[in-house]
């Protein structure tokens, strides 16, 4: 059950992609992230609203229960800012290949932080998957971004960073509190936290980009939410293996390049296609070197 919500969480990924793209291409970035934290929120306050309703605060009603999920917050919006300033600028076939690599760092997040002893199949994943996003820094360097003159790529690879710790946190977080609990309380925080960030750089330096309204935007929240609520439930499984999760999840990737070549006639496809390719054979090996 647990691999059938992990694709389910995939394909609303690749859709959330897309709507990101087409949301901010030409619009206010940190105007459509706020947006979206609303909705967000807005999705999920009916399970904070029940259980107030019945004298329950949530996360075991504690400081240190609502402290994790604020630390999440944090991680998460730290990661989005990142990555929607990322993919306003970067092709689709480039930024989706670099968050897709997502796996790879966790693996090695695992190795770093908790002293997971890696096997050949996950080294050789491991290796496949840094080699990916060489290539596609090359590949982009064609097009004006690449690992030396592009921020927008290292914006993408710290949004992917950040994603990927937030990935090994869930796993501890999911083990404590209940995966509706985290998903709707950390959505509420984000929004207030996305709010007073939004305030304070208006009032120092405004935007000249104004916000246009997009019906895309919404979606961006709805296909989020029920990702993550997938994706929550799928690790909160006693059976579920995060280094599988996460590449099935990362899977979205194909959505967002499909729509990159296709409705976006984006350039280089073949040379982006071989790119893809590797960094699905690297995912491939970790999952059967987590098997």
């Amino acid at each position: 059950m647990w691999v059938i919500l992990a694709t389910v969480s995939a394909l609303c990924l690749g859709f959330y992609d897309v709507m990101k793209k087409l949301s901010v291409d030409r619009n206010n970035v940190l105007g459509v992230l706020f947006l979206n934290t609303l909705f967000g929120a807005l999705l999920m306050c009916p399970v904070i609203i029940m259980g107030l309703s019945h004298g329950y605060y949530g996360l075991g009603g504690t400081l240190e229960g609502h402290g994790a999920i604020l630390l999440k917050s944090f991680i998460v919006l730290g990661s989005w800012l990142l990555g929607y300033g990322s993919i306003k600028h970067l092709p689709l076939t480039i930024a989706g290949p670099v968050n897709a690599s997502r796996p790879v760092l966790v693996l090695v997040g695992a190795l770093i932080i908790f002293g997971e002893r890696l096997n050949a199949w996950q080294w050789a994943g491991v290796l496949l998957g840094f080699w990916s996003l060489f290539f596609i820094s090359r590949v982009g360097g064609r097009e004006g971004f690449s690992l030396k003159s592009s921020r927008w790529v290292w914006m993408a690879i710290g949004a992917t960073s950040l994603g990927a710790i937030s990935a090994l946190y869930d796993k501890y977080l999911l083990g404590r509190y209940e995966p509706l609990e985290v998903q709707a309380w950390y959505s509420l925080y984000q929004l207030v936290i996305m709010g007073i960030t939004l305030a304070v750089i208006m009032r120092v330096h405004p935007s000249a980009t104004p916000l246009k309204w997009r019906w895309t935007i919404p979606l961006i929240s709805v296909f989020l939410t029920v990702a993550d609520i997938a994706y929550f439930y799928s690790l909160s499984m006693d059976d579920s293996m995060i280094a599988v999760v996460s590449m099935i999840r990362r899977g979205s990737v194909i959505v967002s390049f499909i729509y990159g070549v296709i409705a976006l006639h984006e350039k280089n496809i073949r040379l982006k296609l071989i790119d893809l390719t590797i960094l699905l054979i690297g995912l491939t090996f970790l999952v059967i070197g987590s098997l």
